[in-house]
C-alpha cells in the first residue's frame, strides 16, 4: 500500500473521510438521518393552556366615602386613654386649633393622601356624620358608580367601639349621644364591589359580622327568589374587601411617638410611617445622629426615581409586590393587585401595616385573610435599602451640592434573578425576583439587562411564560413597543415571541396599540439578523391568524411587499415563517390575495417549492394553498391564477417528505371545493374510458405482476390507478403546457409500472387538460406509502367519485360524459358556475366537502409488530393477493367492501371540508420549546448526551475487537454454525446490524429481527408494503447511534422505521417517500436496489429502471438522476465512501458501469466492463486509495478491475453459479452461494477456506439453495438464508482459552 503523508493523511480526515480502517471517521462526526423535529414528533400543535393572567373584568375605584368621627375634645367612654397619647390624625395635632378647624384640616389631609393612590377618583366627606348623612353619602355614591368599586373609609377614634352586634357609632344632629349605624345597613347602601377600611379599635368585629350578614342576606334572598341572588342592594362577601386596623380584641397603639391613625398613616402614607418606624427601631443606630425631624426632610419627590424619597418609594413597590406574589396563591393576588391600582395599593401598604402595628401588638386583619408577611425575608432587604440610603441623609442636608448615590437593591436582586436563571427549572420554586424585573423594565438605568434576564426566563417553556404573564408583565412590555431604541428590538421580538406562542389572546392588544408596527419595522429593518426577524414574522403571522382586524392592519402596513422582499433570505426558518405569515394574512382575506396577486406573490412563492429545507417546502404549498383556497366568489380571472397555481403544484406530488406531500393534499381540496363540477366531469370521463379501455384490452403475459401502486389504486374504492411520474418543470403562461404529462408511445413494450391504464387511454383526451393533470395526482397521492398522505387523498378521491357515479347514473349509457354535459372541462369557469350539475340533472343537495362522514372509520391503522397483514381485514389492500402472477394488465379486480359502503353515504351532509393538518400549530412549537438552551444531544450533563458517549464507545469497542478476527480471516475456516432457527417466510434479504447482536430477515412483508448471539427472535416488523410486492433492500441508518431501519420494496417504495424492536413500544414510520416510480415490469427483475451512504446522508436507489437516482436525505429531496445508459434493470450499487463521486451499478446483462457524480448526468458515465456475460450479482469496491472492483456475476466468475482500465486485472471462477454473492467490507474473505444447495468461503486470492452443506448436528440437515448472503460489517459473522426458511450464522473457530 502507498504511503500516504501525515500532513494529507491529516487533511484527508479533518475533511471527514477516511483511508482505511485505521483513519474512520468518529461516530461523532458522523452526520444523523431523519432526526429532525419533523421525524421525531407528531406534526401537532402544543396543547394550549387556559391562561388565567387576564383579568376577565378590570375594576376601578371610582368614589371615596370618607366617613371620620373624630369629635375633636371628647374621648370616647369607652377607651382610656395614656398620657401622654398618640394625637396625630394625617400627621395634624387636633388640639392645635379649634375643633371644627382640626376636624376639616384632618379630613381635607386624609382626601389628599388617598389622592395620592387614585387621582381621579370621586371622593366625599362627612365630617362626624349623622346615620342619614352616612346614608345619602353611601346610595349617592352607589348610584354614581354603578357597576365600579366603592370605598368606604371609617375613623372611628372618637366615637365607642364597635359593638358585638354588629353596629359602629356615628352622632346625633347636636352631638349629645352616640348613635348606633348597623353593618347590615351600610352593606345595604354600600352595594358591592365595595372596599371597607376600619381604623378603630376592636375592628375585627365588624369583619367577621360582615360575612354573617351577607351570608344571611343571600339566604335571604335565594328563599325568595328560588336561587343565589346578588344584587346592587345584596352585596356578596366575596365582592368586598375589608381592612381592618386590629383584632377583635385589640386596641389602637398609643405611643404618643406614633401617629393616633397608625393603620390609616400606614395605607396612605408608607413611606413616611416607614422611616418614622425605622428611627424608632434599634437598627437606626447604624445611621448614629438621624432623627425624626431629619427623615421627615428626606430629599425629593415620591414620583421621581431619581431622588431619594421617589427610590425608596419605588423600593418599597417592589418588594412588597414580590413578597405578595411569593406568598398569596396566584388568583388572590390578581384578584387584589392587578385588577384595581387603588386596591392593590392599599393592599401593598396592608402588608406594611402588618409589620409596623405587630410590633405593638395590633394585628391587621384582611378579607379576603392573607398569610402572614410581616417576617419574610424581602423585608430584611427593605431594611438594608433604608440603611444604605438614610446613610447619606445627613451629607445630603448638610450640603445642597452632595450627590445621591443610588441603591444597588436593584442590581444585586438581578443578579440574583440571574444566578436562579443558571440552575433553575420547572420543578423548582419560581424566581421570587420576578415581580422586581417586572419593577425594573421602568428605569431606563436597568432596562437592557431586565429584558435579557426576562428573555432568558421565558426561555424555559411555556410555564415561565404564565408566570410572567400572572405577574403582570403584559402592560410594561406592551407599552416599551413604543420605544424607539434600537438595542432593545432583539429583546423585545423575543420576549413577544414567547408571550404569543403561548397565549394568541394578545394579537387583539397588539393591534389595538399599533404594537405590530414595531415588528414590521424590524422585519424591515435591513440591519437586523435573521434571527430576530423570524421572530418579528413570528409575531405577525401570530397578530393575523384568524383574527380580521390584525389582517387589515398588517396589511395597512405593506406586510405583504416586505415579507416578499425577504423570501430569499439564507435563514431557512425565516422562509419558513415568512411563508407561513403571507398564508394567515390571505387566508379568507379578499383584499389582501389581491394585493398578493398585484405583487405576484404566488410566483415569487414558486421558487420555495424547492428550497432544500422540507419546512420551508410545506410552508410556501401551505402559503399557496391558503392563496387558492379563498372561499369568496371569484371571477375568470381569480379562478385562473388558482389553476395555474394548481399545476406549479403538481411536481411537489414527487417530493420525498411527507410532510410537503401533506400540505399538497389540504392545498388541493381547496381547489376542488371550487372547482367541484369539472373535477366530477374529469373523474366521470376517466372512469368511462376505463371501462371501454377493460373490454378491450389483450391478455399481458410472461411478464411480472402490475405495478403494486395500479393495483392497490384499482381496488381501493374504484379509484383509477397512479398516474405516471410527474415532469418536474412547468411554465406558468400556458395550462395547456403546464399539464402535459410524459406517457409512453403505444408500441412501447415499457409500460412503466406506476402508470395507470387510465393514463394510457386518456391520453388523448386528457393529457392537456388542468383539472385531469390535478385529478392523476390526487390518485398518485392517494396511494402515497405515507399512511396519512394516503387517506386524506383517498378520502378527497372518494368525494369525487361519488359525485361521478352520481353522474354517471343520470348519464345514458355509451354517450361520453364530456358530450353530454356540454361543458369543456379545459376552461377555466367559475366555480359558481353549476350550468353543468342542472344540464344532466342535479342529485341531493350537499357538496362535495360534505359527502363522506366516515374517513375516520376508514382510516388505516399503523401497521404493527406481532399482526401479520393478512390477519387485517380492514387493510386497503385485502384483495390484492388474489391477483395471479398472469392476468388482464388491466384488470379492475375485486371490488372490496368498502366500495358497498360508499354507496350508502348521504348527500346532504354539511358543506365541511374535513381535509387538514395542523403544521402552523406544529410550527409554532418552535417558539413555544426553548430556543437558546442547549439540546440534549449536546448538553454534558443529560442523559440523552451519555447514552450517546456510551454507544459510541461501544461501536469503538467493536470495531478494535473485530480487528483480529478480520486479520484471521483469509487462512482460517468459516464453517462454525453459531445461529440457526426458522423464519417465518423465505429470506429475501439479510443485514446485520454493525454494532449490536441483532440480525434483520426480511421476508415478502415483514422483517423478522433476531439476537443471533443470545438466539431468541425479538421481534416481527409489518412494512406495509402492497400485499403482491416484495421487501427488496434493508439498509440500517444511522447504525452508530439511533438506528432507523430503510425498507424498500419492489413497488420503488422507501419506508424508514423506528422503535421497530421492544416489547413495550410500537413502531414508528419515521417517512416514507417513493424512491423510484419507474419500475418497469419485467420477466426477471431485481426490484429497488439501494446503497446508503452515512458520511454524506445520500441514499442511491435504483432496480428495475433504467437510471440511478440520488436522494439527499437531509433535504429529503432527488438530487439527480443518472442514466444508465443499459438496456436492463440495475441489480446491485456500490460507491466510493472516500471520494464520493465514484458510483458503480452491477447490471442484469452483466455489464459493470462506473459513474462520475460530479459531472453532468449525460457525461457522468466514465466506463463500462463488459467481461461478465450474465447477471451481476455483487460489486464491492475495495477499501484504500488502491482499492480494487469485485464483480461477480450468476455464471460463477469473480473479477477484480483497476478503476483506471476496462479490463479486469484478475478473474476467478469459483462455482458454475451463484444465486448470492457477500464479500466482507474490511476482511479478506467473500462467499458464494450455490444453486447446488451449498455456500462456498473464499479468500480474495480465490483459495477455498469452507464449503458449508449441512446444518451442524448429530446428523445435519442439508442446507436449502440459498437466497441471501450477509456479512456483519466488522465481525467477521456470515449470515445465509435459504429457500427453506432457515437462516445461519457462522464463524470463524471460536479462540480456546
Amino acid at each position: 500500500m502507498v504511503t500516504v503523508p501525515k500532513d494529507m493523511a491529516k487533511a484527508l480526515n479533518e475533511g471527514g473521510y477516511f483511508l482505511d480502517d485505521d483513519d474512520e471517521v468518529s461516530d461523532a462526526k458522523l452526520t444523523i438521518a431523519y432526526n429532525e423535529f419533523r421525524h421525531r414528533e407528531k406534526i401537532e400543535g402544543s396543547e394550549k393552556v387556559k391562561q388565567s393572567w387576564r383579568m376577565k373584568e378590570r375594576m376601578k375605584t371610582v368614589s371615596v366615602a370618607l366617613v371620620l368621627c373624630l369629635n375633636v375634645g371628647v374621648d370616647p367612654p369607652d377607651v382610656v386613654k395614656t398620657s401622654p397619647c398618640a394625637r396625630l390624625e394625617c400627621w395634624i395635632d387636633p388640639l392645635a386649633q379649634s375643633p371644627q378647624k382640626a376636624l376639616e384640616a384632618i379630613g381635607k389631609n386624609l382626601q389628599t393622601q388617598y389622592e395620592r393612590w387614585q387621582p381621579r377618583a370621586r371622593y366625599k366627606q362627612t365630617l362626624d356624620p349623622t346615620v342619614e348623612e352616612v346614608k345619602k353619602l353611601c346610595t349617592s355614591l352607589r348610584r354614581n358608580a354603578k357597576e365600579e368599586r366603592v370605598l368606604f373609609h371609617y375613623n372611628g377614634h372618637g366615637v365607642p367601639k364597635p359593638t358585638v352586634n354588629g353596629e359602629i357609632w356615628v352622632f346625633n344632629k347636636s352631638y349629645t349621644q352616640y348613635i348606633p349605624l348597623s353593618i347590615y345597613d351600610l352593606q345595604t347602601w354600600m352595594g358591592s364591589p365595595s372596599i371597607y377600611v376600619y381604623d378603630c379599635s376592636h375592628a375585627g368585629i365588624i369583619v367577621e359580622l360582615f360575612k354573617t350578614f351577607s351570608i344571611q342576606r343571600d339566604q335571604e334572598a335565594a328563599a325568595v327568589n328560588g336561587k343565589s341572588h346578588t344584587a346592587a342592594n345584596g352585596p356578596s362577601a366575596r365582592h368586598c374587601i375589608q381592612l381592618a386596623a386590629c383584632g377583635p380584641s385589640e386596641l389602637l397603639p398609643m405611643n404618643p411617638e406614633l401617629p393616633a391613625d397608625l393603620f390609616t398613616s400606614c395605607l396612605t402614607t408608607p413611606i413616611k410611617i416607614a422611616l418614622i418606624w425605622y428611627v424608632l427601631q434599634n437598627t437606626s443606630r447604624l445611621v448614629p445622629g438621624l432623627t425624626q425631624d431629619m427623615v421627615d426632610k428626606v430629599p425629593g419627590l415620591l414620583n421621581d426615581r431619581r431622588t431619594m424619597l421617589g427610590e425608596l418609594n419605588w423600593i418599597f413597590t417592589a418588594i412588597t409586590d414580590t413578597i405578595a406574589w411569593n406568598t398569596l396563591p396566584r388568583d388572590l393576588f390578581q384578584k387584589l393587585f392587578r385588577q384595581d391600582l387603588l386596591v392593590a395599593s392599599l393592599f401593598r401598604n396592608f402588608l406594611l401595616a402588618e409589620r409596623i402595628m405587630r410590633s405593638y401588638n395590633c394585628t391587621p386583619i384582611s378579607s379576603p385573610k392573607l398569610p402572614p408577611t410581616y417576617q419574610h425575608p424581602m423585608w430584611q432587604a427593605w431594611d438594608l435599602a433604608l440603611d444604605l440610603c438614610l446613610r447619606q441623609l445627613p451629607r445630603l442636608l448638610e450640603d445642597d451640592s452632595a450627590v445621591f448615590q443610588h441603591s444597588p437593591f436593584f442590581t444585586e436582586q438581578l443578579t440574583a434573578f440571574d444566578v436562579w436563571l443558571k440552575y433553575g427549572d420547572e420543578s423548582r420554586a419560581p424566581p421570587e425576583q420576578l415581580p422586581i424585573v417586572l419593577q425594573v423594565l421602568l428605569s431606563q438605568v436597568h432596562r437592557l439587562r431586565a429584558l435579557e434576564l426576562l428573555g432568558r426566563f421565558l426561555d424555559l417553556g411555556p410555564w415561565a411564560v404564565s408566570l410572567a404573564l400572572s405577574v403582570g408583565i403584559f402592560p410594561y412590555v406592551l407599552k416599551l413597543l413604543q420605544s424607539n431604541a434600537r438595542e432593545l428590538r432583539p429583546l423585545l421580538v423575543f420576549i413577544w415571541a414567547k408571550i404569543l406562542s403561548v397565549d394568541s389572546s394578545c394579537q387583539g392588544d397588539l393591534v389595538k396599540d399599533n404594537g405590530h408596527k414595531y415588528f414590521l419595522n424590524v422585519l424591515g429593518d435591513p440591519y437586523m439578523p435573521s434571527k430576530q426577524k423570524t421572530m418579528a414574522v413570528f409575531v405577525l403571522a401570530m397578530m393575523v391568524s384568524g383574527y380580521k382586524q390584525g389582517q387589515e392592519a398588517a396589511l395597512q402596513g405593506n406586510v405583504i411587499s416586505i415579507c416578499l422582499e425577504q423570501l430569499a433570505d439564507s435563514s431557512a426558518l425565516l422562509r419558513q415563517w415568512l411563508a407561513l405569515c403571507l398564508a394567515k394574512v390571505w387566508t379568507n382575506f379578499d383584499s389582501a390575495r389581491w394585493c398578493g396577486v398585484r405583487d405576484s406573490a404566488h410566483e415569487k412563492m414558486y421558487k420555495l417549492l424547492n428550497d432544500p429545507e422540507p419546512e420551508v417546502r410545506a410552508a410556501a404549498v401551505y402559503a399557496l394553498g391558503m392563496f387558492i383556497s379563498n372561499v369568496s366568489e371569484k371571477s375568470d380571472h381569480a379562478n385562473s391564477i388558482d389553476l395555474a397555481v394548481g399545476m406549479r403544484l403538481i411536481p411537489v406530488a414527487s417530493d420525498g417528505c411527507p410532510l410537503v406531500r401533506k400540505e399538497l393534499v389540504v392545498a388541493y381540496s381547496g381547489l376542488i371545493l371550487h372547482f367541484e363540477t369539472q373535477f366530477v366531469v374529469a373523474a366521470s370521463q376517466q372512469m368511462e374510458e376505463e371501462k371501454q379501455r377493460e373490454r378491450t384490452v389483450a391478455v399481458v403475459t410472461g411478464e411480472a405482476s402490475a405495478s403494486s401502486r395500479d393495483i392497490l389504486s384499482m381496488g381501493m374504492a374504484g379509484v383509477v390507478p397512479a398516474p405516471p411520474p410527474l415532469p418536474h418543470h412547468f411554465m406558468a403562461s400556458s395550462m395547456e403546457n403546464l399539464a402535459h404529462l410524459e406517457l409512453p408511445s403505444p408500441a412501447s413494450s415499457r409500460i412503466p409500472r406506476a402508470m395507470s391504464t387510465s393514463a394510457i387511454s386518456a391520453a388523448g383526451h386528457m393529457s392537456n387538460n388542468v383539472y385531469s393533470n390535478v385529478w392523476k395526482v390526487l390518485l398518485q397521492l392517494a396511494v402515497d406509502p405515507e399512511h396519512f398522505v394516503a387517506e386524506m387523498a383517498k378520502n378527497l378521491v372518494k368525494l369525487v367519485r361519488k359525485k361521478a357515479q352520481m353522474l354517471d347514473i343520470t348519464t345514458p349509457r355509451g354517450r361520453p360524459v364530456s358530450q353530454s354535459s356540454g361543458v369543456s372541462t379545459s376552461a377555466p369557469s367559475s366555480p359558481s358556475n353549476k350550468s353543468f350539475m342542472t344540464s344532466v340533472g342535479t342529485p341531493p343537495s350537499g357538496t362535495l366537502s360534505g359527502i363522506m362522514e366516515e374517513s375516520a372509520e376508514h382510516r388505516r391503522q399503523s401497521p404493527a409488530r406481532s399482526t401479520p397483514l393478512t390477519s387485517n381485514p380492514t387493510s386497503p389492500f385485502t384483495h390484492s393477493a388474489q391477483f395471479p402472477r398472469s392476468r388482464k394488465m388491466f384488470d379492475r379486480g375485486p371490488s372490496l367492501s368498502e366500495d358497498k359502503d360508499d354507496d350508502n353515504v348521504p348527500n346532504n351532509l354539511p358543506p365541511r371540508l374535513t381535509t387538514e393538518t395542523d403544521f402552523f400549530g406544529w410550527s409554532c412549537k418552535h417558539f413555544v420549546q426553548p430556543i437558546n438552551r442547549l439540546s440534549e444531544e449536546e448538553d454534558p450533563e443529560s442523559d440523552v448526551f451519555m447514552e450517546r458517549k456510551f454507544r459510541f464507545n461501544r461501536n469503538n469497542s467493536v470495531r478494535l475487537e473485530a480487528k483480529e478476527e478480520q486479520s484471521r480471516a483469509g487462512f482460517n475456516r468459516l464453517d462454525n454454525e453459531i445461529f440457526v432457527n426458522r423464519n417465518v417466510g423465505i429470506p429475501s434479504v439479510i443485514t446485520f446490524h454493525p454494532y449490536q447482536s441483532e440480525l434483520a430477515v426480511a421476508d415478502k412483508d415483514g422483517i423478522s429481527f433476531w439476537d443471533w448471539e443470545q438466539g431468541p427472535k425479538v421481534g416481527y416488523l409489518v412494512n406495509g408494503n402492497p400485499r403482491h410486492t416484495k421487501i427488496s433492500t434493508l439498509e440500517y441508518l444511522n447504525a452508530h447511534d439511533n438506528t432507523l431501519l430503510l425498507c424498500g420494496s419492489d413497488d420503488g417504495c422507501v419506508r424508514l422505521w423506528r422503535n421497530y424492536v421492544g416489547e413495550d413500544v410500537s413502531p414508528d414510520l419515521v417517512s416514507a417517500f417513493q424512491a423510484v416510480s419507474e419500475m418497469l415490469p419485467l420477466t426477471r427483475g431485481s426490484g429497488l436496489v439501494t446503497n446508503w451512504e452515512q458520511h454524506t446522508g445520500s441514499l442511491l436507489a435504483s432496480g428495475d429502471v433504467r437510471f440511478i437516482r440520488v436522494w439527499d436525505t437531509h433535504k429529503e429531496l432527488k438530487v439527480q438522476d443518472i442514466p444508465t445508459g443499459a438496456d436492463s434493470c440495475v441489480t446491485c450499487l456500490a460507491s466510493d465512501m472516500s471520494g464520493r463521486s465514484l458510483l458503480i451499478a452491477g447490471c442484469g446483462d452483466g455489464s459493470v458501469r462506473l459513474f462520475d457524480r460530479r459531472l453532468a448526468p449525460t457525461e457522468c458515465r466514465v466506463m463500462t466492463l463488459r467481461e461478465h456475460g450474465r447477471w451481476i450479482v455483487k460489486v464491492h469496491l475495495q477499501k484504500g486509495p488502491e482499492g480494487k472492483i469485485v464483480t461477480a456475476s450468476n455464471a460463477g466468475d469473480l473479477r477484480f478491475w483497476d478503476p483506471r482500465f476496462t479490463e479486469s486485472v484478475r478473474s476467478l471462477s469459483l462455482q458454475s453459479s451463484f444465486t448470492s454473492v457477500d464479500i466482507h467490507p474490511r476482511a479478506d474473505v467473500l462467499a458464494c452461494g450455490s444453486l447446488n444447495q451449498y455456500i462456498g468461503v473464499y479468500n480474495q486470492s480465490g483459495d477455498s477456506l469452507s464449503t458449508i452443506k449441512y446444518h451442524d448436528g448429530f446428523i445435519g440437515q442439508r442446507i436449502g439453495t440459498i437466497t441471501s448472503l450477509a456479512f456483519h460489517p466488522y465481525k467477521v459473522k456470515l449470515a445465509a438464508g435459504s429457500t427453506d426458511s432457515y437462516i445461519s450464522i457462522y464463524s470463524t473457530a471460536m479462540k480456546r482459552s
